[in-house]
């Protein structure tokens, strides 16, 4: 089980800024090549059942209200996925523990469609610190190209 981090993860734009309240909308994509690896990541070799896939930060102090996963090309027959987040610095926390299910599993990645959200057992939860937004592979390898795009829907409340 490989952890296969995007490139330049702090540098990627989000626009944070509403005229008239605190909802953002983060959007984090993840590309394949024709062997399915992660595009411009630190691992050139395709994604495995059971690897872990950064796709990005989620700042700390957002409350983590939804998300949406937007499969445009499937992956290799049979992936699914997981989406959660764990701490960048590899510290949990007490107060809100790393979920790498927390908005979903079982996605059917391998499907083009727009996937919901699915973990009805949990609340929302403000992230004390920085936070990747990962997902998680199972059942298959990926060795296709494929583009995954995924919304989430967080309200900047502060830390803490």
């Amino acid at each position: 089980m490989a952890t296969i981090t995007k490139n330049a993860l702090a540098d990627e734009k989000q626009h944070t800024g509403t005229p008239y309240g605190t909802a953002i909308t983060l959007h984090f994509a993840v590309t394949t090549n024709a062997s399915g690896a992660v595009v411009n990541s630190n691992v050139a070799t395709g994604v495995a059942a059971g690897d872990v896939v950064r796709l990005g930060i989620l700042p700390a102090g957002m409350r983590l209200d939804d998300a949406k996963t937007l499969v445009t090309t499937g992956w290799t027959a049979t992936v699914t996925g997981k989406l959660g987040f764990a701490y960048v610095d590899g510290v949990d926390s007490a107060t809100v523990p790393q979920d790498d299910d927390y908005f979903g599993s079982g996605i059917t990645i391998a499907t083009a469609g727009r996937y919901a959200a699915s973990n009805t057992g949990v609340r929302p939860v403000v992230l004390p610190k920085d936070a990747y937004l990962i997902l998680t592979t199972a059942v298959a390898a990926n060795a296709k190209a494929s583009q995954t795009d995924v919304l989430v829907n967080v309200t900047n409340v502060g830390v803490a």
